[in-house]
């Protein structure tokens, strides 16, 4: 009998670690998932590459990048007697406040452009997960109130949030299992509890801080949140968060820190309201449990 030498333990491990026949169902869904992704084509080395998009999908994010910035940059040229030295973006609360002094008398000229432009901007952020919305919702309550300002914040993050939905879907699924699988996969499996109450759930998860809402934007699509139930969660979900930091942006001038928009009073006062949602998805289980 000739002597082999014995696999690494790590690989061992792997190979012989057993299916239970007890395990949820979402996690072979998800295993199946993955696999699938990983096509034979040597371009597919989720394993041993550092970086999961295949070329044609890295080309595919740079195109959808190159055009919505294009689209982007048009809107701001065709601004009038627009100075690019003052619409630069906020870094902090100090920038903002320049920025809101000189926008100001420059949006009842040109509502229109500013709209759109905000708009524009509001959407090409969270399409590609870009930092820095919550100045841009402050900045609506500075420039046009409360309510106006509410509907243009809550309609714009619903658009940028769509465009991600549909971005994700397209060509960045497997970037999102590489970045998050152990996220992805209690994502799904929370999300096949709630299927008969998934907008709750959503709704839910827009209202609080339970997961960060890039990660709902991406991870969505992935484990088959239908888009009209991600459509009106985010709508709804929203809301009340939103209405805090426009309300915040009437103030800009007292707000001395972005801390202070989701003090302790504040993060309860949205968990009270996320619960409220919660709720009927709670009162299902008793009644399962009967049956």
């Amino acid at each position: 009998m000739k002597w082999r030498p014995s696999p690494p333990r790590n690989i061992l491990c792997l190979v012989s670690m057993p299916l239970s026949i007890s395990a949820p169902r979402i996690d072979v869904k998800v295993d199946e998932e993955i696999a699938h992704q990983q096509p034979s084509s040597p371009e597919r080395k989720l394993n041993s590459s550092p970086f999961p998009l295949t070329r044609w999908e890295l080309a595919t994010l740079f195109l959808v990048f190159f055009v919505f910035s294009a689209a982007l940059a048009s809107i701001y040229w065709t601004m009038p007697e627009l100075d690019p030295h003052i619409f630069t973006f906020p870094r902090n609360l100090a920038d903002l406040r320049v920025l809101k002094d000189h926008v100001s008398s420059y949006t009842k000229d040109y509502t229109a452009q500013v709209l759109l432009g905000y708009i524009a901007t509001y959407i090409f952020m969270q399409t590609f997960m870009i930092p820095g919305t919550i100045f841009l919702s402050l900045l609506a309550g500075a420039l046009f109130g409360a309510w106006k300002g509410l509907f243009l914040v809550v309609f714009s993050a619903t658009a940028g949030a769509s465009s991600c939905y549909f971005l994700s879907k397209l060509v960045a699924r497997p970037l999102v299992f590489w970045l998050w699988p152990d996220k992805i996969r209690y994502f799904r499996s929370k999300v096949a509890q709630q299927r008969e109450k998934l907008l709750n759930y959503i709704l839910f998860l827009r209202v609080t801080p339970t997961l960060p809402n890039t990660f709902i934007n991406l991870a969505s699509p992935i484990v088959d949140v239908p888009y009209n139930t991600f459509f009106f969660g985010t709508a709804f979900g929203l809301i009340p968060a939103s209405l805090i930091t426009v309300r915040a942006g009437l103030a800009l001038g007292d707000l001395q820190s972005l801390d202070d928009l989701y003090n302790v009073k504040t993060m309860a006062f949205l968990f009270a309201i996320g619960i409220l949602f919660i709720i009927p998805t709670i009162l299902k289980r008793p009644k399962e449990a009967d049956k």
